[in-house]
């Protein structure tokens, strides 16, 4: 991939880790983290592989999921 879209991508992974900080509602910093640790994945493995990047973000990503799918049906 070209390296400027992969910087481009970490930058908005950056942005969507720093707005999920700003926001009240739990479901929605979820998904707003959740899309952040998704980009760090892709930026992740465009620029390496980085494991260290992409193994932490890939399973905040997960936890996000199962909170997001899984967390309010008791």
């Amino acid at each position: 991939m070209n390296p400027e879209i992969t910087t481009y991508i970490g930058y908005s992974a950056s942005v969507f880790i720093v707005l999920s900080f700003i926001l009240k509602d739990v479901r929605k910093i979820r998904i707003v983290n959740m899309i952040g640790c998704a980009c760090f994945v892709i930026y992740g493995f465009f620029s390496g592989p980085l494991w260290p990047v992409i193994i932490p973000n890939g399973l905040i990503c997960f936890i996000q999921i199962y909170h997001l799918l899984l967390g309010k049906k008791a």
